[in-house]
């Protein structure tokens, strides 16, 4: 396991580790009901933004290890990256109250950032299926081939089922999202450290 192969498993799984403490301790945050997203508002929404920031950064970083023997699959996981950046630097609007005292109920509309905010989302949570499907199809051990497969098929069901519910403001809706990224980092940080010469 290479410099860079540990710099995007570290970011992968540090991304995990700080949204969820973030939420945890956030006042008036919902963890079942807000997405990861709401978590850069407010006064500590530099925490998030930052969290976006440092794992789309090391997601380039360990992309760049994967880039020698997988060119597409290097790809995919440095446009994830990207992404991810992308969504720090444009945030989300406020609503369904939060940050704490936002009026519980959607906007009837959203401004050009949160607009933009949502084309990175759809990147990210698009761009990991694939990339796992890309790996399925790969040259990689059965092992992780068959993994990757399974992370394709589980983070597109869980994407969908996140997606549907967040436009009907479901109970439950931030926990499916939270689902389809402890699925789809967890597998990135695997590739990352089995992918021989990351």
């Amino acid at each position: 396991m290479t410099v860079l192969a540990t710099v995007g498993a570290l970011a992968a799984l540090g991304f995990l580790a700080v949204f969820t403490l973030d939420g945890w301790t956030r006042p008036g945050f919902v963890v079942g009901r807000h997405p990861v997203s709401a978590l850069a508002l407010g006064p500590r929404g530099w925490v998030q933004t930052a969290n976006f920031w440092q794992c789309g950064i090391g997601m380039v970083v360990g992309a760049a290890g994967l880039a020698a023997q997988h060119h597409w699959l290097a790809s995919m996981v440095g446009v994830v990256g990207l992404a991810l950046v992308a969504s720090g630097i444009w945030r989300m609007d406020p609503m369904r109250g939060y940050p704490p005292g936002t009026p519980d109920t959607t906007p009837e509309g959203f401004s050009r950032r949160h607009q933009w905010h949502d084309r990175a989302g759809a990147v990210v949570f698009a761009g990991v299926p694939g990339a796992a499907l890309v790996a399925a199809l790969g040259d990689l051990e059965s092992w992780l081939r068959w993994y990757s497969a399974a992370t394709a098929v589980g983070t597109a069901v869980l994407v969908w089922v996140f997606a549907a519910a967040w436009e009907r403001d479901a109970p439950g809706a931030g926990l499916w999202q939270r689902l389809a990224l402890l699925a789809g980092w967890i597998w990135l940080a695997v590739l990352f450290v089995s992918v021989p010469g990351a």
